[in-house]
């Protein structure tokens, strides 16, 4: 064996104590920018989407993940009533809700009838 290779040896176990915190740091900032960039991003989307089924009332129009579209005619603790075309309704989970459409609005005053001043 070459004395010089093992005095090589000896010198680089010396600065070990030194390189074991400074190794860690790429894989510490890796982690920081996976949770602002991949994690942070999902934990919003996953609340809004909590809060968006949240607040469903009659009346709105809503998008299920299976691609339904429909009108919100009645609600329970864990069901949705969707009415998808004229007297045809379905029940739908809460959590199959993708997207609302359209909010639902207050109802249109109805329209006043003209009356005829030549017929009395």
């Amino acid at each position: 064996m070459n004395i010089a290779y093992a005095m090589g040896q000896g010198g680089a176990a010396g600065q070990g104590g030194s390189g074991g915190f400074t190794s860690f740091i790429p894989l510490i900032l890796m982690f920081v920018i996976f949770y602002f960039l991949l994690i942070r991003p999902q934990q919003k989307k996953t609340k809004d989407h909590r809060q968006m089924i949240d607040n469903l009332k009659t009346g709105d129009r809503i998008v299920t993940s299976g691609g339904l579209h429909g009108r919100i005619t009645g609600i329970s603790e864990s069901a949705l009533t969707v009415e998808i075309a004229e007297k045809v309704r379905v029940k739908v989970n809460r959590g199959s809700v993708s997207a609302l459409m359209q909010t639902s609005s207050p109802p249109a005053a109805p329209k006043k009838e003209k009356k005829d001043k030549g017929k009395a």
